[in-house]
């Protein structure tokens, strides 16, 4: 079971599609704390523990597809290839509606694939549903070890 204390890692290079996912969490009873990759490289280093950094360890990824450097679509392929984050929950939250962008990522292996609203109300009642989904209402993996 997931602690309260587990952190939410969004890949987002918008600042200010950040600060709504920031904002939806403090809107919440929820405690978690949000850590921030602007790309799919930073993401990779993050969950692999770059830089003489421990590994992070999320209750679940917050995908954004198009970012800089390595894109969303590719950083979700290394996450499920490697043996220490192929269980990780990954939710892709996109602008992009596209039959094929949505097809490519569920087999990739994301979990849930979400289309950012265009207004800003709408968006952040979407991600205060998408975090509770998945801090209250599933019970995720244990992802602190290999578990294969």
């Amino acid at each position: 079971m997931i602690s309260l204390e587990a952190s939410v890692l969004v890949v987002e290079d918008s600042d200010e599609d950040f600060d709504t996912v920031v904002e939806a969490l403090a809107n919440t009873s929820l405690r978690n704390s949000v850590q921030r990759a602007s790309s799919g490289d930073q993401c990779l280093e993050l969950l692999r523990g770059g830089a003489g950094s421990s590994a992070v360890r999320p209750a679940f990824v917050l995908l954004d597809l198009n970012t800089p450097g390595m894109d969303g679509r590719d950083a979700l392929v290394e996450i499920r290839a490697d043996a220490a984050t192929w269980q990780l929950p990954v939710v892709v939250l996109s602008t992009s509606a596209n039959p094929r962008d949505v097809a490519q990522c569920y087999e990739r292996g994301a979990n849930a694939y979400h289309v950012k609203p265009t207004h800003y109300d709408d968006h952040l009642r979407l991600v205060q549903s998408v975090l509770s989904y998945w801090l209250v209402h599933v019970l995720l993996p244990d992802t602190t070890g290999d578990l294969r």
